[in-house]
């Protein structure tokens, strides 16, 4: 009895299967079986989306990525020796205006840039900046694609990423993630702090420097940089506001005239009711992390922890507003500066200098 029991339920269930795998059969599924079914369905589908997005973005951008090689001329015991070296950039003008790594193109002796088409022309350096490890060369070249930077003030914690370009001479690779976090600092190779940086899980290798980190509609939100070697998922790009800032001074005069006040700042939100109280035009403003001694700062009595709100009557909301209004005309003039330390809101009185790296 027990052997005809076992063949009838091995029988039950090769049928169960038959009609389960066979679609002529006509037998419909048990009611797990199609919830597993529209899951199944379900999670293609958001595959495909992402896919999508992915393509989209690099169908948009990826024409007007580089390939940057570069020769530089050391001094040796014997006289000098020339290395070669290689990143990535994007083109951001029609008239062949690339936007790429200061540590990229530094003190370079020969610039060449490779299109994706093909085409090869030599770069002229047109303006370099160290201190936010930027640079924007220049290519005479006909037909060029170029990209467009959109607001990383925009940018949200989680959202997806893409990241284009050259690492170890692989052209044309794309890396995809998300946004890690927003507001990181890190030190530049001039040593100064780069703030408002991008943190990225899209995974980026040397020669991925200088290239573009791109939204899911195609527009360039950073521009990758650094990684931490030892780390899985840990890399970096310089925020599309502050490169559009720092690129525009760059094409127009070849450097940067920066002011100084020797602080580290985070964006961070104010409280409702300090707003409401102080009735301030914005509900954001950049944190004092650190304040460097014998800065300008320091003198003016800023205190790490304040919450910098205004700088000479404009409204500061982030990092990026406050580099805005250091540029240039205000080295030397004395200004107000707005803080709320603790709930209390200080006007202080301060005079920028300009930057030690100049």
């Amino acid at each position: 009895m027990a052997i005809t029991s076992l063949l009838k339920e091995n029988a039950l269930s090769m049928d169960f299967l038959l009609n389960e795998t066979d679609s002529g059969t006509g037998a419909k599924p048990t009611d797990e079986y199609a919830e597993a079914a529209t899951i199944a369905r379900d999670d293609s589908a958001l595959l495909d989306a992402y896919s999508r997005s992915v393509v989209s973005a690099v169908a948009r951008v990826a024409p007007a990525v580089v390939n940057i090689d570069v020769k530089q001329r050391i001094k040796v015991r014997r006289g000098t020796r020339e290395l070669s070296g290689n990143g990535s950039g994007f083109i951001i003008t029609p008239d062949g205006f690339i936007l790429t790594n200061s540590h990229v193109v530094h003190e370079a002796s020969a610039i060449t840039v490779n299109l994706p088409d093909g085409r090869e022309y030599p770069a002229q350096l047109k303006g370099d900046d160290p201190d936010t490890d930027l640079a924007v060369i220049q290519i005479d070249a006909p037909q060029l694609n170029h990209v467009r930077l959109a607001d990383s003030e925009n940018l949200r914690v989680g959202q997806l990423v893409i990241a284009i370009g050259n690492p170890l001479g692989f052209q044309a690779s794309v890396t995809a993630g998300v946004i890690s976090a927003l507001g990181r600092s890190m030190h530049a190779q001039s040593g100064r702090l780069i703030d408002n940086i991008i943190q990225t899980d899209a995974a980026l290798n040397p020669g991925n420097s200088g290239g573009p980190l791109v939204n899911s509609a195609g527009e360039v939100v950073g521009v990758n940089t650094a990684m931490i070697r030892p780390a899985q998922g840990i890399c970096f790009a310089i925020a599309s506001n502050t490169a559009k800032l720092v690129a525009g001074w760059l094409i127009r005069d070849g450097r940067i005239r920066r002011g100084y006040i020797g602080v580290a700042g985070q964006n961070v939100p104010i409280h409702r009711r300090i707003v409401r109280f102080y009735g301030l035009p914005l509900e954001t403003g950049v944190l004092v992390v650190s304040v460097e001694k014998n800065s300008p700062a320091k003198r003016a009595g800023l205190r790490e922890g304040d919450l910098i709100v205004a700088f000479d009557g404009q409204p500061i909301g982030s990092v990026h507003d406050l580099h805005k209004v250091l540029v240039g005309e205000q080295i030397g003039v004395s200004a107000s500066l707005t803080v709320i330390r603790r709930t209390e809101k200080l006007e202080l009185s301060i005079l920028p200098a300009e930057s030690r790296s100049e």
